[in-house]
C-alpha cells in the first residue's frame, strides 16, 4: 500500500450473507480525492461500504482500509479503524434531545476523549470548518436541514478521521443547500482526506464533476469523467 493509498481492493468479493452482491473489485483510494459511488438501489453501493467499515466481512480478495487489513481484521481492531472513518448520513442520526455541543460532546466522550477543554476546542474547531460557530447551543429542531447535516458533518471530523463515508448525503435537502454541503465535503477533500460519497442525484455529478465508481451488474467500473456515465441507465 503506498503512502498515499487509504482504501485498497484487490480482486475482493462482497458479500450479504452468503449472497455474492460484487465480484472481483479492484479499487485504489489516495488521500485527498473525492469519488462517487453511483449505482441503482440494491446494485451493491451500501454493501461496499459496510465493507470499509467492517460491518461486512471481507471473505474473499484482498482488502486494505487506513492500514488495516479487511482480511485478517481482529474483532478487537474494528472501533481503531472506524476512529479513522467519518460516516455521514441522510437522515442526520442527531440526538434530538441534546444541543449541538452535547451532540458532538457524547462522540468525544464515546471514543476516549477526557480533557474538557480539547474537547471544547474539538468542537469549535469542527464547528467552524462547517460554518455553525455560533450554533453550539441550538437544539437540532431549531436546525433546518443544511444546518442539521452540517452538524453531522462536523460530527464526522471530530476524531480527525482519514476517510469521510457520505451516504446521500443531500438527499433530503434543496439544491441550493446541497450545493453548500458540496462544496464543505470537496474542501475536507482537498484537506488531505478522502471521501466517498454515495448518491442517486446525478445533477451533482454534472455539476461537481470528479471521479467516480459505479456499482452494475455485480460489478464496480470506475469512470474517470461524467461524460462517460449513461444516467438513464441507473434511473429507478
Amino acid at each position: 500500500m503506498a503512502l498515499d493509498t487509504i482504501i485498497e481492493f484487490s480482486n475482493a468479493s462482497v458479500f450479504q450473507n452468503e449472497n455474492l452482491i460484487l465480484a472481483e473489485v479492484n479499487l485504489k483510494v489516495e488521500k485527498g480525492e473525492f469519488i462517487y459511488l453511483i449505482g441503482k438501489v440494491g446494485s451493491g453501493k451500501t454493501s461496499l461500504i459496510k465493507t470499509i467499515t467492517a460491518e461486512l466481512p471481507l471473505r474473499k480478495g484482498e482488502g486494505r482500509v487506513a492500514g488495516y487489513n479487511l482480511a485478517k481484521l481482529r474483532s478487537s481492531q474494528i472501533p481503531y479503524l472506524r476512529r479513522k472513518i467519518g460516516i455521514v448520513f441522510q437522515d442526520f442520526q442527531l440526538l434530538t434531545d441534546r444541543t449541538v455541543l452535547d451532540n458532538l460532546n457524547f462522540v468525544l466522550k464515546a471514543t476516549g476523549w477526557k480533557s474538557k477543554k480539547e474537547m471544547k476546542q474539538r468542537i469549535d474547531d469542527v464547528l467552524e470548518k462547517v460554518g455553525l460557530k455560533h450554533k453550539e447551543y441550538k437544539m437540532p429542531h431549531q436546525l433546518s436541514g443544511g444546518e442539521q447535516q452540517r452538524v453531522v458533518i462536523a460530527r464526522a471530523l471530530l476524531n480527525n478521521p482519514d476517510i469521510i463515508l457520505a451516504d446521500e448525503p443531500t438527499g433530503n435537502l434543496d439544491p441550493e443547500t446541497s450545493d453548500e454541503i458540496m462544496q464543505i465535503l470537496f474542501d475536507i477533500a482537498a484537506s488531505g482526506r478522502a471521501v466517498i460519497m454515495a448518491t442517486h442525484n446525478y445533477n451533482l455529478l454534472k455539476k461537481f464533476p470528479s471521479k467516480t465508481l459505479k456499482c452494475e451488474k455485480s460489478r464496480l467500473e470506475e469512470t474517470e469523467h461524467t461524460s462517460e456515465i449513461d444516467f438513464e441507465s441507473l434511473m429507478e
